[in-house]
């Protein structure tokens, strides 16, 4: 019951702070950068769904942390549950008025994700799971993908705007065998979709984990697997950049393979 408490705050705010990302979504939005870096965006929009949630869980859960993109921990005191949040997962795509872009929520209790929620408000979809629960696409239940080969697999990855190089000889090395590589810029949506069977995988070399925690239960809930990039668990560091792969688990060893190789050259 405790679980589904959680799992159903974590839909209502997502959707709460999916209708801030709406109301401004045709404004002409002030953009700064981070660290004077032009490909590293961030708007009011995503301070003021981060508000949103952040004040939320202040509120229902005064004795849980919170790990965000924007203001990292938030000020509350260190507790075995952490809340780590996305506001606006694809602040460029936002910016740009590009629609795949989602606001994601997870919950830890230590080292253990239990609720994930994605949701891509202009979309209309609502990704949700928590451990022992399931993965759902609104009320649909969600299954990974029966790809078993690369080559007949639809794949997705980012580039990290600090080292875009360093992902093109894994990107070299897939790209002639896979039927299709997509870039389409939130990593939660790509690992939304490859629990929704729409992606057969998808791995980024350098990404935070509040872009990817509750897409991590999401694709485990739905039958697939998600390690790091050597094919190992992942262990969610407090604010550092990791390694993610995350496939509907037949296609996982020949992408481990894969990337070590694209890693090599």
């Amino acid at each position: 019951m405790e679980i589904k408490k959680y799992h159903n705050f974590a839909i209502r705010i997502a959707r709460k702070a999916g209708e801030i990302l709406v109301k401004y979504s045709q404004s002409n939005i002030h953009v700064e950068f981070k660290g004077g870096n032009i490909h590293n965006l961030v708007t009011k929009v995503d301070r003021l769904s981060e508000k949103c949630i952040v004040d939320a869980i202040k509120k229902e859960f005064p004795n849980h942390c919170v790990l965000s993109e924007e203001s990292g921990d938030c000020g509350i005191k260190p507790s075995e549950y952490r809340w780590i949040i996305d506001p606006v997962d694809g602040t460029t795509n936002y910016a740009h008025g590009y629609n795949f872009y989602a606001v994601s929520i997870a919950l830890a209790k230590g080292n253990d994700l239990l609720v994930g929620v994605v949701y891509a408000p202009m979309l209309g979809e609502l990704f949700h799971g928590a451990i022992g629960m399931g993965a759902f696409l609104n009320d649909k239940r969600l299954k990974v993908s029966k790809s078993a080969k690369i080559e007949t697999s639809l794949l997705a990855t980012g580039f990290n705007v600090n080292e875009r190089g360093k992902n093109l000889p894994i990107f070299k090395e897939i790209l002639p065998q896979a039927q299709g590589i997509r870039r389409a810029g939130s990593a939660s949506m790509d690992m939304a979709y490859t629990a929704a069977g729409r992606l057969d995988g998808y791995w980024e070399l350098a990404i935070y984990p509040w872009d990817v925690a509750a897409g991590i239960i999401l694709v485990q809930e739905a039958g697939g697997k998600v390690t790091d990039l050597k094919g190992s668990t992942i262990k969610l560091p407090e604010a550092e950049l990791m390694t993610i792969l995350a496939t509907n688990g037949k296609i996982h060893n020949e992408m481990v393979k894969k990337i070590k190789h694209g890693l090599s050259q």
